[in-house]
């Protein structure tokens, strides 16, 4: 079955960086655009970055541009996020998950196709 296991969260305090990765089985991992998502406390879940299948195109939140990057290793069925200079803002879970591109933006590819999330904890 399709399993994606985030890695890597933690405490870490503001101006700091992590790094995120996701180990993907159970689907042809190369077929796949993915992304990674956030949510907050208190706050919906959103698209923080979005990476295509080939990884020639990537998307980056407003919010995160300049700071974070997304990347993937499609030998080892893996997604990155390298996320740097972090403020308290950017405290959540981050999902990983399988994401589609459609009419000019990015979508959950499917309710079985989610990690079950990291926590990041940013202090000031």
């Amino acid at each position: 079955q399709v399993q994606l296991v985030e890695s890597g969260g933690g405490l870490v305090q503001a101006g700091g960086s992590l790094r995120l990765s996701c180990a993907a089985s159970g689907f042809t991992f190369i077929n796949y655009d993915m992304g990674w998502f956030r949510q907050a406390p208190g706050k919906e879940r959103e698209l923080s970055a979005a990476i295509s299948w080939s990884g020639g195109t990537t998307y980056l939140a407003d919010s995160v541009k300049g700071r974070f990057i997304i990347s993937r290793d499609n030998v080892k069925n893996m997604v990155s996020l390298q996320m740097n200079s972090l403020k308290p803002e950017d405290t959540a879970v981050y999902y990983c998950a399988a994401v589609r591109q459609f009419g000019g933006s990015w979508r959950p590819y499917g309710a079985g196709y989610w990690g079950k999330g990291s926590l990041v904890t940013v202090s000031a």
